[in-house]
């Protein structure tokens, strides 16, 4: 494995100066701002990646001002309410994607947000106050207790919030592969621990957060 100084030589050429490459690279949102996001902001964000997994995005955006009305503004103690006739009955609601699984993904991740709350105080001090040199450990535990959080949602939901994170795209993948890391997305244990190790190393060497090495990581792959 090279270490940090190659990507960030690649990256200054590829953006031709420093000014430029910073202005292509997100920056994560600190403690204090995950703490302050509310639960019910953090439920539809959950729900809005779960909705745009596999469609066009713009798609789903323009319909969330309908998703925000009828899951009553997503607050988790209201959303936990929905039953099973209440979900069957927005199958019928053309304002909305009609897609049984997800939509009753949202009351069970309201209950995971709800018990979070109970046992941490808050769901934002969850996040906020979870390692990001085991950011994948968090991957994990939203998938394990959530419901459609698996693959790419959980790392793609805490880059919508503003958790850093990297997130292992298909062009992360192809770069990492080229640095013989791994061979394919990440999915078990120990390739990701493989490559929360990897990043972890060039974070310690740069001082860079994940999703900016993350993006970095992106730009080195030829299309």
């Amino acid at each position: 494995m090279q270490d940090y100084k190659w990507l960030n030589e690649y990256c200054l050429n590829r953006f031709g100066s420093a000014a430029a490459l910073e202005a292509h690279l997100p920056t994560p949102a600190t403690p204090k701002k995950l703490k302050a996001i509310s639960a019910d902001r953090y439920l539809s964000t959950m729900a809005l990646r779960v909705f745009r997994a596999g469609l066009k995005h713009s798609l789903v955006d323009s319909k969330w001002p309908a998703f925000e009305e009828v899951f009553y503004r997503f607050d988790p103690e209201k959303v936990v309410l929905m039953g099973a006739d209440h979900l069957e009955r927005l199958m019928q609601d053309k304002r909305i994607i009609r897609h049984l699984g997800k939509l009753k993904s949202v009351p069970r991740n309201a209950q995971m947000i709800l018990d979070i709350e109970e046992s941490h105080g808050s769901f934002g001090a969850l996040i906020a106050d979870w390692p990001i040199n085991d950011i994948v450990g968090l991957w994990r535990y939203l998938a394990k207790h959530g419901n459609q959080m698996g693959g790419l949602s959980s790392p793609r939901f805490l880059r919508m919030v503003g958790k850093d994170t990297f997130i292992p795209t298909w062009d992360v993948v192809a770069a990492l592969n080229a640095q013989n890391i791994v061979d394919k997305v990440p999915t078990s244990q120990r390739d990701q621990a493989l490559v929360q190790d990897v990043f972890n190393q060039w974070q310690e060497q740069s001082g860079r957060p994940l999703c900016q090495l993350s993006a970095m990581l992106a730009c080195t792959v030829n299309h």
